[in-house]
């Protein structure tokens, strides 16, 4: 079932940082738009674990590279787990690719373990993952 909530909406209940850096790097209208998007979103421990340069990114003056950084967690149209096969690729709303692994059922994303799923959103698919990811900077 599609939720009524954007990605936004849903991320702001349950990804409080990523929402924060959503907002801070001005992709609040991009990604509360029709889509369909799908989003891996680090959570807020994921985003702790790497806090100085949390804290970095924020300011005013990285907005640009903050922007880079959130975008490499967003791919056009939705991708449920079970179209995510091994060794597939694919390519970001930031330009560059991240690549899909399988093993013995768990699915990641460059990287990062996919923790949760399938969360639907009326504009798309959010995967919540444990780790933020960083592109080619």
């Amino acid at each position: 079932m599609t939720s009524t909530k954007n990605i936004v909406e849903i991320a702001t209940e349950s990804a409080k940082t990523l929402a924060a850096a959503v907002g801070a790097a001005d992709l609040l209208h991009t990604l509360q738009g029709t889509g369909p998007f799908t989003v891996f979103a680090p959570t807020d421990a994921a985003f702790a674990a790497i806090q100085s340069d949390v804290d970095n990114l924020l300011k005013p003056e990285n907005k640009a590279t903050l922007a880079k950084v959130l975008t490499y967690h967003v791919v056009s149209g939705k991708h449920v787990a079970a179209e995510l096969k091994d060794g597939a690729e694919l390519t970001t709303v930031q330009g560059e690719k991240l690549k899909v692994s399988v093993k013995e059922g768990k699915v990641m994303i460059g990287g990062a373990h996919v923790t949760s799923a399938d969360i639907s959103a009326s504009n798309g698919v959010i995967h919540v993952i444990d780790k933020v990811l960083m592109p080619k900077m």
